[in-house]
């Protein structure tokens, strides 16, 4: 299932795929999916959607900022 919220996609990162959603993971991520020429960025694109993309960025930017406070 692709998660369409903020929570759905945290959980699913940090329970599901065991990842510690950190600072440099949100970095190291975004470095790929704002490359639009990457192919890594292109495949994720063509499996999840353009909007799925988008939100990814956006939730990676969210997670760059909330350890900014």
């Amino acid at each position: 299932m692709i998660p369409h919220t903020f929570e759905a996609w945290k959980s699913c990162i940090i329970n599901d795929c065991k990842i510690n959603l950190t600072q440099e993971f949100a970095k190291k991520r975004l470095s790929v999916y704002t490359d639009k020429n990457n192919t890594e960025t292109k495949k994720f694109a063509a499996l999840y959607g353009e909007q799925h993309l988008y939100n990814v960025i956006t939730w990676l930017n969210m997670v760059l900022n909330q350890g900014q406070r």
